[in-house]
């Protein structure tokens, strides 16, 4: 009994000892230990006074490393686990996208057969539930018959992100309108992808959730995982945080919107992210379709005044989009990402498929992306993520 407990301890203290000493071999085949990681993240997460914050890194079958840091509510002195459930904002579409081509695969859906085709009617005379979703703005601009899967899921439908905002501020009466030809300009809009979902509702005649659940969900048991607020995550959720230590009340929607409704778990996303290197779910063709580019991305930034200004910057990482997800060039293959952004809530993800890694950061807190790029060249080596593009403005921006 004696040499029995002896062995029992010496195995745990083994065990122990290989976890705390484990290292990350990143994408340039450096290795960067986790207790030199873990020690990076807390001194940039006090750099940027970043309130909350987790980080997962993956390959296709393993969890190198996975960690929360800060609050889960600073007001109740609570700390943030990797298990509490996140309001995930865009970081969703990707999770739609690989629903729209799990229906390619079935040959559901024809990704370049324009949505109208699908539907009964014209697409301006159906009735919403919501007035934002109301196409009726469309009668006179024939354009919109252009419109198909391909160019809702690369962001070339020519429509803006949201019809109420404009360079002038928000205005909820603004109609909606094409702004380019479609399948001609990346133009990031939520408004493509919930037309989409209109589309692919009638198409199967199920709703978001149902296809989410059936499709993702179950198959990859991310059981904290939902488009529309479960009772389950009333004792489990994070608060976003901003500004000065304020906290956000947490919005419980009854209706899924595949642009951003979803609420999940960094350790469920890691899981999805874990089934995009592993290739699991879709076939192989179809796996190529969905992360090959579709579109070049010529603007200086996604978002606001700098999304028309044409720019060569990223050029040399042959910044584009694929189908829900972001492309761009590294010396050590591609680099698939996405980013999710609200008020109180910072996310971004970034995978490698021909070196079998990838990261998810997660952050409740708005200002999280300021240590962003500094914490994939540090987790990963990744030297290329086009952060001004994507508007991660680093906390010590002024020695750029």
């Amino acid at each position: 009994m004696g040499k029995t407990h002896y062995f029992i301890s010496l195995l745990f203290i083994i065990i122990s000892l290989k976890t705390y000493s484990q290292s990350i071999k990143r994408i340039d085949n450096s290795i960067i230990s986790t207790t030199a990681l873990d020690n990076e993240i807390k001194r940039l997460k006090k750099l940027g006074d970043v309130h909350g914050l987790t980080v997962s890194i993956v390959t296709k079958d393993s969890i190198f490393f996975q960690k929360a840091y800060g609050s889960r509510n600073l007001k109740e002195k609570q700390p943030l686990k990797t298990s509490h459930n996140f309001y995930v904002a865009s970081l969703c579409k990707p999770l739609f996208a690989f629903v729209v081509m799990k229906l390619v695969d079935e040959e559901k859906i024809d990704l370049d057969k324009p949505l109208v085709e699908y539907l009964e009617n014209p697409i301006y005379s159906y009735e919403f539930q919501h007035d934002y979703e109301n196409y009726k703005d469309l009668k006179t601009d024939k354009r919109y018959e252009k419109i198909t899967a391909r160019m809702c899921l690369s962001h070339t439908t020519g429509f803006p992100n949201w019809r109420y905002i404009g360079n002038s501020g928000i205005n909820m009466e603004k109609p909606l309108e094409i702004e380019f030809e479609p399948g001609t300009f990346y133009n990031y809009s939520g408004e493509g992808i919930q037309l989409l979902q209109f589309a692919v509702e009638q198409i199967t005649e199920k709703r978001l959730e149902e296809l989410a659940q059936e499709y993702v969900f179950q198959p990859l048991e991310m059981d904290m995982t939902s488009f529309l607020w479960q009772e389950k995550f009333d004792s489990n959720y994070a608060v976003g945080h901003y500004k000065k230590r304020k906290t956000l009340k947490r919005r419980k929607r009854n209706v899924e919107y595949a642009a951003g409704s979803m609420d999940t778990t960094p350790e469920d996303y890691a899981k999805f992210i874990q089934a995009m290197l592993a290739q699991k779910g879709l076939s192989k063709n179809t796996y190529n379709e969905f992360f090959e580019p579709q579109i070049r991305i010529e603007s200086k930034q996604q978002f606001g005044k700098n999304r028309l200004a044409k720019t060569t910057e990223n050029n040399d990482i042959e910044l584009s989009y694929a189908l829900g997800f972001g492309i761009y060039k590294t010396p050590y293959g591609k680099a698939v990402f996405k980013e999710g952004h609200i008020q109180g809530w910072e996310h971004y993800t970034v995978f490698y498929p021909s070196r079998n890694l990838g990261i998810v950061i997660m952050s409740n807190s708005s200002n999280g992306e300021s240590i962003f790029k500094e914490l994939v060249e540090i987790s990963l080596a990744d030297k290329w993520m086009p952060w001004y593009w994507e508007n991660f403005i680093p906390y010590d921006y002024k020695k750029y």
